[in-house]
């Protein structure tokens, strides 16, 4: 099966293998071993997909309580937002390294991440007026768009198309943190770094910003596959919230990109 979104770690609940095979003939020392496995799960108490929805609405209301509010606290205080960044960032770290989900962590990870959203949303919208409703409304469409086609089984998750996202993930990554340092130590001037700089006369920023919100919309169409996966290999209930949590990893890259955009076309 495909890799996963980089936000989940691997389990062998969602592998195809996840099961337990009874062989017809087994020894005594087997149903020793057997009888002393852990138990399954009781239906109550494994992972569905409507669980994983309730659980990322939930996860979602609370990050826009958190933008709402940041985004009214913006003016008094500049640098919420940025401190609310560094925090969400270290949270997610924590989410994705960790072997057992936690749904206080992600429900935490979603406030702070709030935060930072409403934050830099504000100033986006103060420096170009109107590009915060223009993003939300294409997160809304992109996201949308691929639910429908992943649902419909237009489009699936393949070892071959993963394999290129990752590659493009990790191109994507070196470049933004070449961009960032180029940025803060004055090798560019341009308020988007080498996203300003143009070829043939449109701003590379927006060529980037096409093919990232590919990758993201198939970034989702991994987080779907997981949840897919997790939901018929009956996983443990917690693995809904890594599920929410992937989810919300991708749609904030989304809309960010999204963000960054409309920003850079109004330049």
């Amino acid at each position: 099966m495909a890799l996963n979104n980089p936000a989940f770690s691997r389990d062998a609940a969602f592998s195809s293998r996840g099961g337990i095979a009874v062989a017809n003939q087994v020894s005594n020392q087997q149903l020793n071993d057997m009888y002393n496995q852990e138990s399954a799960p009781a239906s109550g108490d494994v992972m569905t997909v409507e669980d994983t929805i309730a659980k990322t609405v939930g996860a979602f209301a609370l990050l826009v309580v958190g933008a709402g509010l940041s985004w009214m606290l913006v003016p008094a205080f500049p640098l919420l937002w940025i401190g609310a960044g560094l925090i969400g960032f270290v949270l997610a770290l924590v989410n994705i390294f960790k072997k057992q989900p936690s749904g206080a962590l992600v429900l935490t990870y979603a406030a702070f991440e709030g935060l930072f959203v409403g934050g830099i949303s504000r100033v986006f919208e103060n420096a170009y007026g109107g590009v915060v409703s223009q993003a939300v409304i294409a997160t809304v469409v992109v996201v949308g768009v691929t639910l429908a086609l992943f649902a419909s089984g237009k489009i699936r998750a393949s070892k071959k198309a993963t394999k290129v996202f990752m590659i493009a993930m990790i191109g994507y990554v070196v470049f933004s943190l070449v961009n960032f340092v180029m940025m803060i130590t004055g090798a560019t001037d341009n308020a988007f770094g080498l996203r300003s700089e143009t070829i043939f006369g449109i701003p590379f920023g927006l060529i980037l910003g096409v093919l990232v919100v590919i990758m993201a919309a198939y970034s989702l169409v991994l987080d779907f596959d997981f949840i897919q996966r997790g939901a018929n290999n009956r996983a443990p209930r917690a693995f809904g919230w890594k599920g929410a949590f992937g989810i919300m990893v991708t749609v904030i890259w989304l809309y960010l990109e999204l963000l960054r955009m409309f920003a850079i076309s109004r330049d």
